[in-house]
């Protein structure tokens, strides 16, 4: 039996603050109608635009036109007029102390969920421009209208809900129980019949709704010998020659490359070479089907394959 998509519960999701459309959430602050930073009348730019792209085209040198090369997307800018509104002029401090530690040059990437049609998508960001005019308004009530700016370097938006499939190693059904000898008393079939437990394909299906393709983050657990990962729409694959105990669990991350042992020493030197590039391997719009195999002559039940990801959008 094929294990299916489902939610993974266990991480808050990002936009989690936000109850309207128009609300933008960002490093715990919650923008938009009902808070003190209204979203002016200009809205958002960037937002819903198509990334900036680099082409790889190369001209061809006897005739019209060029090669059509692979192309990517540069980052992606989001703008924003945030008016910081305070109801009392004693409210303006903490109102502008909140804005300035939120929009700060500090730290990493952070989650950016914007809600626009009842439809909540994110992206992984960094402020890059903040401008907070001192004008007679905001010297006297705290009211300003500031310009903000997002800088994301992944371009994808993602869906706010983190998406799990899992599949466990291929097991037969043991199926029904027959006598050992023709003709032998008190081994006959009984109703009514016990088939046994429920066998495994060993097979999982991961569904991205988005329209760009997704990343999953991929584990493996032990006990477990040579763990190989199939797409089995056109065979890309990841395997690795790797022995994992019952307590281990190899983390392969698809969006930045790497392969993990308990979170904590490399192993992308164990890829096998049938191995694709684990950049490569990604989840298509739409139904992915997978399979989970291993070199394991008998297969344990502990061992497993998850895959966790966010719908992908442009």
């Amino acid at each position: 039996m094929a294990e299916t998509t489902t939610a993974y519960a266990q991480e808050t999701a990002p936009g989690s603050l936000i109850t309207r459309d128009g609300q933008i959430q960002w490093a715990g602050l919650l923008m938009g109608p009902g808070t003190p930073y209204e979203i002016d009348r200009t809205g958002l730019t960037g937002w819903d635009d198509l990334p900036v792209l680099d082409t790889g085209d190369i001209v061809r040198p006897d005739q019209h036109g060029a090669w059509p090369g692979a192309r990517w997307a540069q980052p992606r800018l989001v703008g924003a007029s945030v008016w910081l509104l305070p109801r009392a002029a004693r409210h303006a401090l903490d109102v502008v102390s909140a804005f300035r530690a939120a929009t700060g040059a500090d730290g990493g990437e952070q989650w950016l969920a914007v809600r626009l049609h009842g439809e909540t998508l994110a992206v992984r960001a960094r402020v890059s421009r903040r401008v907070v005019p001192q004008d007679r308004s905001y010297v006297v009530h705290g009211a300003a209208r500031t310009s903000l700016q997002w800088t994301a370097t992944d371009p994808r938006r993602f869906g706010v809900v983190l998406r799990e499939t899992r599949a466990s190693l291929p097991v037969s059904e043991p199926g029904l129980d027959w006598p050992a000898e023709p003709g032998a008393t008190g081994m006959g079939l009984r109703w009514p019949l016990e088939w046994g437990e429920t066998g495994s394909a060993g097979t999982c299906t991961a569904v991205n709704d988005g329209a760009a393709a997704a990343h999953p983050l991929i584990e493996f657990r032990g006990p477990l010998r040579r763990p190989a990962l199939t797409r089995l729409g056109d065979g890309r694959q990841l395997s690795y020659d790797i022995v994992l105990g019952p307590q281990d669990v190899l983390t392969v991350d698809t969006e930045s490359g790497t392969v993990l042992l308990n979170a904590t020493a490399s192993r992308l030197y164990t890829a096998s070479p049938a191995s694709s590039p684990e950049q490569l391997f990604h989840l298509p719009p739409g139904r992915t089907e997978l399979a989970f195999r291993s070199d394991d002559a008998t297969p344990d039940s502990r061992a497993a394959a998850t895959l966790r990801w966010r719908d992908a959008h442009w």
